[in-house]
């Protein structure tokens, strides 16, 4: 696998999100003309891209917004957890209570709990940038 994409309305707030994650950007592109279109089967295509990578180098994310044509919200807007096709991305952290901690000033809000896995892990999900689920999972055993 190359890359995950997620579409968002800010792309300056979601690269603060991921790089408060650890992320580091690897860098922004400014897209459009025939290639975008083509490959997204859509017309007139303008949108920016940033590619964010994990500090192992082996993930990458590719935030995109899109200049035109505008981009559709999901319906509904902020879909539960258990639909269908919806993305999810987890990261590994050592500390999960302190993530969640930095991640509030970027708009993160758990969806339930910090739940304990046996004595493996400690996971939660957050709503993140346009809606998307962060999972987080920080090792205990």
């Amino acid at each position: 696998m190359d890359n995950v994409g997620i579409v968002v309305d800010d792309l300056k707030a979601a690269v603060a999100f991921f790089a408060e994650l650890g992320m580091e950007l690897e860098g922004e592109a400014e897209l459009e003309g025939s290639t975008p279109d083509r490959m997204l089967g859509l017309d007139g295509v303008r949108s920016a891209i940033a590619m964010m990578r994990t500090p192992d180098g082996h993930g990458k994310l590719e935030l995109t917004t899109f200049h035109a044509p505008e981009a559709v919200a999901a319906q509904p807007a902020v879909p539960p957890p258990h639909t269908l096709g919806l993305h999810r991305v987890m990261f590994a952290v050592d500390d999960i209570d302190d993530t969640i901690t930095r991640l509030r000033p970027h708009g993160a809000e758990l969806l339930g709990e910090v739940a304990r896995y046996g004595n493996a892990y400690r996971l939660c999900n957050l709503r993140g940038p346009a809606g998307i689920i962060v999972a987080l999972a920080e090792e205990i055993g």
